[in-house]
This record gives structure tokens, sequence and C-alpha cells, in this order.
């Protein structure tokens, strides 16, 4: 009891903090902030300050040799855009080790139940073809014997979290003209992401923003929906992190049933480590993903009145209607890729249950809206990747919450007092409008890079810094 008692305690003075230090940044002469937000602007792509995107060498880029040191075969673990990232950290550590990349294999576990491989998702003629200047790719390992039609084996290795470019050139180089293949797994984060070599940035964003584009008719369906959305006006996009697996993971149960809570606590012991996790000093650093209520609350805030129009990418939402109803309430323009679409054209392209071609629908409907919002934005998973897309593609309008400062202006209103409350709307918009809205900005840990690749995809045609310049006939 002593120790819940002390827990609560600590909870509380963190708050209390938060606000004191909240409240003074806000203030000015005694007066809250009023900040104002043109969100009339928002529907516009941010400007550009003179940068285009571009990830095309700007130095000696020499093609693949003719003759390889050997075959890579990875395996891409996670959700559908951690597999991204890691397909794009395969094809660096390929050209790292002059290797030939076989195909990528995609994780086919229990929560996602989709068997659909890189080519039920990918255009692999198209990936292949886009990389040709970079790394050679074939679909299989070759046959060892044409009479037995036995297929060479991959010696398997476990690569490090976060390796550098030079275990790839010496450990697993080795490993690789020893046995003539190499099969990395598991492949998620094992590749270190910040390397001090543009070129080797430049070639992740190639396969990013480029190579990986989705069959045709994950493509043709999703830009049907975009043009259905915005036959009736701008939209905007928000991913509803409010799921099982990100609420188990991030720890927050307290806001549920005691049901739902031991649900979501078996969950967690069955797939996350063992770790000490309370709720409210949870919420206020800002590993809680936003509630569907928080969403509406800070859409209303910002000035985004009650006929705007959202698109939810998002799968079951945890809790059901009792958490959709106050935002419904708020914003009743709801759609998501089972409203717009007929079920026979989600039927058509499997994108209609939980696998991975619904989240490509939804990933391709949110890169080409006007405003996307995610509601938690860990490491590698679909609104990070999105973000650094949306960048790369113009960017495009973001609202990224700072969930850690709004914590406690969320908490004091609930509470049913003090400045936040009294002041609440004034509060949440002096810290949304810190927001960068899709415009560059330097990238700064713990950023990632596939959330933000500026500047090293990007280019001005008139500079004075070399490594600025657009390469010529950009």
């Amino acid at each position: 009891m002593k120790g819940f008692a002390g827990r609560l305690s600590i909870s509380g003075l963190v708050l209390l903090l938060c606000m004191v230090s909240l409240v003074s940044q806000l203030r000015q002469d005694g007066v809250i902030v009023h900040s104002h937000i043109d969100v009339n602007s928002l529907w516009t792509s941010s400007s550009s300050s003179g940068w285009r995107p571009s990830s095309a060498p700007r130095s000696f880029w020499p093609p693949p040799p003719k003759k390889s040191n050997g075959y890579l075969v990875v395996r891409c673990n996670g959700g559908l855009n951690q597999q991204r990232s890691a397909i794009c950290n395969a094809v660096l550590a390929a050209r790292i080790m002059n290797a030939t990349l076989v195909l990528p294999e995609l994780d086919t576990n229990s929560f996602w139940n989709d068997k659909s491989g890189f080519a039920g998702i990918y255009d692999v003629e198209h990936f292949i073809k886009s990389l040709r200047h970079d790394v050679k790719i074939v679909e299989s390992l070759p046959y060892v014997s044409d009479k037995k039609k036995k297929k060479m084996k991959a010696f398997q290795i476990a690569p490090p979290r976060d390796g550098p470019p030079s275990w790839y050139e010496t450990e697993a180089l080795a490993k690789m003209k020893q046995h003539g293949a190499i099969y990395l797994t598991p492949f998620s984060h094992r590749l270190a992401e910040e390397i001090p070599n543009a070129e080797y940035q430049r070639l992740r964003c190639r396969v990013n923003f480029h190579a990986l584009r989705f069959k045709p008719d994950v493509m043709q369906l999703s830009n049907q929906i975009v043009s259905r959305l915005r036959a009736e006006g701008h939209f905007m996009s928000i991913h509803l992190r409010f799921e099982m697996d990100m609420l188990a993971f991030a720890g927050c149960l307290a806001i549920f049933k005691p049901e739902e809570q031991e649900i979501l606590r078996k969950y967690r012991e069955q797939n996350f480590a063992k770790k000490r996790l309370v709720y409210n000093e949870r919420r206020l650093i800002g590993k809680c993903p936003l509630t569907p209520e928080e969403v509406g609350l800070i859409l209303q805030a910002m000035g985004f009145d009650n006929s705007t129009r959202l698109y939810l990418a998002a799968g079951d939402i945890f809790g059901g209607e009792r958490f959709m109803q106050p935002l419904r309430e708020m914003y009743p323009h709801l759609e998501n890729r089972t409203t717009v679409a007929a079920p026979e054209e989600l039927e058509a392209v499997q994108a209609e249950g939980r696998g991975l071609l619904g989240p490509a629908v939804d990933y391709m409907v949110c890169l080409l809206s006007d405003i996307f919002m995610p509601t938690y934005d860990g490491p590698s998973n679909f609104a990070n990747n999105l973000l650094g897309h949306r960048l790369y593609y113009g960017f495009r309008t973001s609202i990224q919450p700072n969930r850690k400062a709004l914590a406690p202006i969320f908490m004091a209103r609930e509470s049913g007092g003090g400045a936040a409350a009294a002041n609440f709307e004034a509060m949440v918009r002096g810290v949304m409008s810190g927001g960068t809205f899709g415009r560059s900005h330097r990238r700064v840990n713990p950023e990632s890079f596939y959330t933000n690749p500026w500047p090293e995809c990007f280019c001005r045609k008139e500079s004075d810094d070399p490594r600025e310049r657009c390469p010529s006939g950009i």
C-alpha cells in the first residue's frame, strides 16, 4: 500500500512540475498566450524554402559489378512499415557487401496472419528495375545442380541490432564468402540509421520512395478512395493507434475496465519483456497513444470545425464504440476504407481483414491526404514512414501532437481544476502552434531518418554549399 501511495505521490509531483513549467512557458505578463493557428493554410503544402526531393547520387556511384561476393537473404519481421524500413536496410546492406540480394522474405506472424509475401504486396518488376544501378536483385537463390534441382542453402546469422556498416563489411561478408549465401534473421533495426555517408542515406530514400511501390491493384483502389474523398473537398487522415498491441506495449491500461486490462496484461506478458509500467507516469512522458477523444479535443482547439472530414487509418479500436463516440460527436464525418470502398473492391485486393494489404491501402490514402495526423509515433512504424514520405512527396502538411507537452493539460482538465482547465483550448493551441506542420527541419535524436530524411534526400538549385546543390538535370 505504501508503495502504491508513493507511486501516486511521484506521479502527482511530476504532473505539478509539468504544469508549472508549461504554464510559465505559455504565460506572458500573467496572461495565457492565445496562440492562433490558421487552419485554412494547413490544407495546402508547407513552403519548401527552395528545397526539392532528390535521392539521386551526387558523387561517384558505380553500378554493381557483374560478379558479386555472394547472396544475401533476409527475413523482415514486424508490421508493414517495420518491414518496409527493413527492406531499405537490406538493399543498403547488399550494396555495402557487394552482394546479390534475394527478394526479401516478409514475416507471416500470427497477429497479421498474412502470407502474401513480397510479391503479394509490392510490384516486384518495378522494384528490381528501379534499383538495377544500385544492387543486383534476384527472386530466389539459385540451384546448385540442374539435375538434382537443389537450391543453394544460406548460412543463418543473427545480425546485431543497429549494426554499423563495418559489421557487414567484415563479419557478415566473411561468412558470405565462406558459404556463398547468408540468411540474416530477424532483420528489423539491424543496420544503424545514422550513417555518416550521405550516398548510403540517399540509397535508402531511392528504395523507400521510388522502388517500393505497392502492386497495381492496391494503387488503383487507393486512388479510387482518394478520388471519392476529394469529390467532397479537403480531407484529413488520422492514424488512430488505439489498438490492443500498441496499448499493451505502451503499458497504458488504467483507463480500461478490469476485464479489458486483463486482456492487455496477458497480451503484454506473451509478447513483450516484463517491465514495471505505471499509467500516469507513462502518459506524462508521452508514451501513451492519444485517445480518440483527445484527438477531437486537439482538432477543436486548433480551430477545425465539425464539418472537417476525417479518414481514419486504424485497426480494431480497443474498447470499441465507448472510446469512439466522443470523437464521432465532435466530428461526425468519419470515414475509413470500409466506408468509402465497396466490400467487393476490398475483397478483390484482400484488403478487408487484418492482413498487410489493408494497411497498404491506408498508407497510400494517408500519403495523398491534404493533412496527416499520427496519434503515436514509435520506431519504424506506419506514422514514422508516412511523415518522412509526405515530407519527400512535397512538404505535405503533417500535424504531430507533442503528447508529452499535452499530457499535463489533459490530466488537469480531467481533474477539473487549475489554469489548464480554465484555459484548456488556449494551452492546447500554444503547444500545437510550435509544430513544423511538414516544413523541413534539422533531424534531432531520437527522430528517425525514416521520419525526416532531410537534408540528405533533398537539394536546392542554388546553394553556396556544393553538398546541397541539385545534380544536373533535376
